[in-house]
């Protein structure tokens, strides 16, 4: 059988350990009738890459749930791989699970849960709230997280999900202007990845808002919130997905889903080859991590996953990112978004 997740050990790291105890007949989480080959592509790609065109080569695949919408078609619902009582009993980390029903069907099991966070080097706390983030991005190293798709993933966290209302619109935008007066502009426009490598290298601080990865060790806390509200954040994550050429292999690719969302794997191989589990119980339980960031998780915002959002998504992070850089006025720049999602 053949897999796809991607490239960083987060999304790797546990399962060619797993494979590699299969290989060599070792199962202390239990045996499956065959390994699965693991094939990795870029960040980018996992960001972008239409998954209905993956399923074409792959049996199983670690996906992101915006891009569902256009995938159902090439895609296994769950429903017709397990019987109900068999993944009820599994218990997921915020709204991880509901992030991957469409249309009244399941297509994934969670495995890896995120979302935005802040992040800052150890013996630091970013603000908790966005005014306290001002106050202090006025004189400290910090970067924003604005490459990629992440441009557009602040607004939305900072609009708390309502990018369309105008008064949040526009009030997100002068914020995320405001901060990027004073941010390292070189890490801004790097992805989380390239702002946590940039933090942990030392060369800025703090970044108020990206996805946080388990694997640095670096301080992380709840999302900034506005004064009175919830900390604002859009919900990542990665689910194992299952593609139609791979029904002929229904009762390895059941074993292989059923053993990767367990208990054991999430709790016990996960954390110990760098991963981020999806386990409710982790996030309840575990190290500072989890627990510092758990609130921002239960919060946060699942995305649409209607055909076509994946390049919306990128057509507008390129427009809000170019906006900020070129100082368009907050109010000209949320008028060119709002027209961009009209025109879809």
């Amino acid at each position: 059988m053949r897999g796809l997740t991607w490239d960083h050990p987060r999304g790797y790291a546990p399962l060619d350990e797993l494979t590699r105890l299969d290989k060599a007949g070792e199962h202390p989480y239990g045996p499956v009738p065959e390994p699965i080959e693991w094939d990795r592509q870029p960040l980018e790609g996992f960001e972008s890459e239409p998954i209905a065109k993956l399923a074409e080569t792959y049996d199983v695949l670690v996906i992101d749930h915006p891009g569902l919408g256009a995938a159902v078609d090439a895609l296994v619902p769950m429903e017709e791989l397990f019987a109900p009582d068999e993944p009820a009993g599994l218990r997921f980390a915020g709204r991880s699970w509901e992030s991957y029903r469409l249309d009244g069907r399941q297509w994934a099991l969670p495995l890896d849960a995120a979302t935005q966070v802040a992040a800052a080097r150890p013996g630091l706390r970013a603000p908790g709230t966005w005014p306290e983030v001002a106050e202090r991005a006025r004189d400290s190293r910090m970067a924003l997280c604005l490459g990629g798709p992440h441009a557009f993933l602040m607004f939305c966290a900072l609009t708390c999900g309502d990018f369309l209302d105008e008064t949040a619109g526009e009030r997100a935008l002068e914020l995320m202007a405001e901060l990027l007066a004073h941010a390292d502009r070189e890490v801004s426009l790097l992805n989380p990845i390239g702002v946590l490598d940039a933090i942990a290298a030392g060369r800025v601080d703090w970044c108020p808002l990206l996805y946080g990865y388990v694997t640095y060790p670096l301080a992380f806390s709840d999302a900034p919130a506005w004064p009175g509200r919830p900390p604002g954040s859009v919900l990542g994550g990665t689910g194992l997905a299952v593609s139609r050429r791979a029904m002929d292999k229904r009762e390895a690719v059941r074993a292989h889903l059923l053993r990767l969302t367990s208990e054991p794997v999430q709790t016990r191989l996960f954390p110990a080859t760098g991963g981020q589990p999806a386990a409710r119980s982790v996030w309840e339980a575990g190290d500072s991590f989890y627990r510092d960031t758990r609130t921002t998780l239960e919060a946060a915002w699942i995305r649409p996953r209607f055909p076509g959002y994946i390049a919306l998504q990128r057509r507008s992070s390129a427009l809000v990112r170019d906006g900020l850089l070129a100082g368009t006025p907050p109010r000209r720049l949320l008028n060119d978004l709002h027209e961009e999602w009209r025109t879809t």
